[in-house]
């Protein structure tokens, strides 16, 4: 199929982006920025063509769904929604050595998707419902800024460390820690929004599917207790006052959770959601 060459090809581009991006933070040459932002963008725009000629695809065959309803599709929408919103970042901030710890996670989960099965199939009678579609848009926007909060983390203790040692190119080049900080609290509300509707959305879903809201599903369950850890960080945040590296920690952890909700649930755990067999 012509999208799944397309997706391909996307994953070398993302690999390249990174390369760039890292280029500039060691050379320190815009030009390498500038390529890095083109392929990024180019690349997402393959990313959006393939997505929407898969769907076109499916009708062809004669199925007919949102390309949403597997592991491969869902891992392939996860890295659309992590290059989306960092290119929102980068445009917003102007800042592109982002780029170097955001551009990795959608490659990394690029090249996951090429182990998952591609094919095109039926849905199962439970997914047939258009309450799947907003389940998975608002769970895998959720889970994209979640994982730029866990870069800007990254981002943020490595520099505090590197501030306190001498002054490189790692120092000039980073956002300052209160950016990044405000960065990564701006990405965890919207993730805690979007995953809060995912939730809403899955619940809704599953008492048309199955006859109940709640089921306590190891999905279902490890999504309360993700819930739950961002919702405490943004407590802490709000009511106690942490600030610093305390909340770079704490989305580090949440992200890890948001990881095993995605992935460890899938391949651990047995449940009603399919995404790990298929």
């Amino acid at each position: 199929m012509m999208s799944g060459t397309i997706l391909n090809y996307i994953t070398f581009f993302y690999f390249f982006s990174f390369l760039f991006y890292l280029l500039l933070m060691i050379v320190e040459k815009k030009t390498f920025g500038k390529i890095a932002t083109i392929i990024t963008a180019t690349g997402f725009a393959g990313h959006t063509t393939a997505i929407i000629l898969r769907w076109i695809e499916s009708y062809q065959m004669g199925i007919g769904r949102a390309p949403l309803s597997n592991m491969y599709e869902s891992l392939v929408f996860f890295s659309w929604t992590v290059i989306l919103l960092y290119l929102i970042i980068e445009w917003r901030i102007g800042n592109k050595s982002i780029g170097v710890f955001a551009t990795p996670i959608a490659f990394l989960i690029m090249a996951y998707s090429s182990f998952s099965n591609s094919e095109i199939q039926p849905l199962l009678p439970a997914l047939k419902s258009n309450w799947l579609i907003s389940h998975v848009i608002t769970c895998f926007f959720g889970y994209a800024a979640f994982a730029l909060s866990f870069a800007l983390s990254i981002m943020y203790l490595l520099k505090g460390r590197i501030t306190k040692t001498s002054g490189d190119i790692i120092q000039r080049l980073i956002p300052d820690l209160e950016v990044l900080e405000e960065l990564s609290y701006q990405m965890v509300v919207i993730g805690f929004i979007m995953l809060t509707l995912g939730i809403i959305t899955g619940a809704v879903w599953a008492n048309s599917a199955w006859g109940t809201y709640w089921s306590w599903d190891p999905k279902e369950t490890w999504s309360l207790i993700t819930w739950f850890v961002y919702a405490a960080m943004l407590h802490s945040r709000l009511i106690s006052g942490w600030r610093g590296k305390r909340l770079a920690v704490f989305s580090i952890i949440g992200f890890c959770c948001v990881i095993f909700t995605y992935l460890g649930v899938n391949l651990l755990l047995s449940g009603l959601h399919s995404y790990g067999s298929s």
